[in-house]
C-alpha cells in the first residue's frame, strides 16, 4: 500500500491546529504527522519528521511563517518537503514574501475543507496552488501594473511563445487559467503522463521555478487574458 501523505500542521492557535488535523486525518491518503505552534517549532519538527507537506501559518511568535518556510525550503535534507501557506490574511506583501521564501502555494483559512484537502494533495504532487483572489492579484501585480521584476518570483525574460510547441502553448494556457494537471488532461484529452511531461518541458524552456511562474508567463505571453480570466472568479 502507498504510504499516506504526511502533513505537518503549523499554527499558533491550538483550536485551528485541532480543526486542521480533523480535516486532514479524515481525508483518504492524508495523515497529520505532527503539529507546531511557532516558526522555530515548525523548522525543528520538519527536520525531525520529514513531512511531505507543511501547512504553514504566517503570523506566529518565535519566528514567523515566512522565515520558517525559507529555512525548510533551503534545508537540503528536506528536498521533498513542500510548504503550503495557510493564512487569514491575503495581503500582497505576505503572498510575495511567501513566494520568495519558496512556498508552493498560498491558501486562505476560510477555504472549504474539500479545497484544503485538494490543495494538500496538489502541493504534494508538485503543483502550485493559490486562492483565486490571490492568483488574480499576483498576476495583476506583475502584468497589469508593470511592477519591477523580481528574479525570485518570475520566469526569465526573452523566452517567447515562439520557443514552445503548439501543444505546450495549449498546456501553458490551461495552467494560466488555474487548471490542475487532471483538469488539463481532461480538457485537452491527453494522459496525465503527457501533461506532466509538457509541464516539465515548460519549466525548463521558460526557466521557471514552479507553476506560479508558469501562470505569470501565460499572462505575459498573451495566452490568457488578464481581464477575461479575472472576471471568471473561482
Amino acid at each position: 500500500m502507498t504510504a499516506p501523505v504526511g502533513v505537518l500542521v503549523v499554527d499558533d492557535q491550538p483550536l485551528i491546529r485541532h480543526s486542521l488535523r480533523i480535516v486532514i486525518d479524515g481525508a483518504p491518503g492524508l495523515s497529520v504527522v505532527g503539529e507546531a505552534g511557532t516558526g522555530e517549532g515548525a523548522v525543528r519538527h520538519a527536520g525531525l519528521l520529514r513531512p511531505d507537506v507543511v501547512l504553514m501559518d504566517i503570523r506566529m511568535p518565535d519566528g514567523d511563517g515566512i522565515e520558517a518556510t525559507r529555512s525548510i525550503v533551503e534545508d537540503p535534507a528536506l528536498g521533498l518537503t513542500r510548504v503550503l501557506v495557510l493564512s487569514m490574511f491575503e495581503l500582497d506583501e505576505y503572498v510575495h514574501a511567501a513566494l520568495r521564501a519558496g512556498a508552493s502555494g498560498f491558501l486562505l483559512k476560510d477555504a472549504e475543507p474539500a479545497r484544503l484537502v485538494d490543495a494538500v494533495r496538489r502541493t504534494h504532487s508538485g503543483e502550485s496552488l493559490f486562492a483565486p483572489s490571490i492568483l488574480t492579484r499576483l498576476v495583476a501585480h506583475y502584468v497589469d501594473r508593470g511592477a519591477p521584476r523580481d528574479a525570485s518570483t518570475e520566469p526569465r525574460a526573452g523566452r517567447g511563445p515562439g520557443t514552445l510547441t503548439d501543444r505546450e502553448r495549449e498546456v501553458l494556457t490551461q495552467v494560466g487559467r488555474g487548471l490542475s494537471n487532471d483538469e488539463i488532461a481532461r480538457t485537452l484529452t491527453i494522459s496525465m503522463g503527457t501533461v506532466k511531461s509538457h509541464i516539465g518541458s515548460l519549466l525548463a524552456k521558460l526557466h521557471a521555478r514552479d507553476r506560479a511562474q508558469l501562470v505569470i508567463a501565460a499572462y505575459e505571453q498573451g495566452l490568457v487574458g488578464a481581464r477575461t480570466e479575472r472576471s471568471t472568479g473561482e
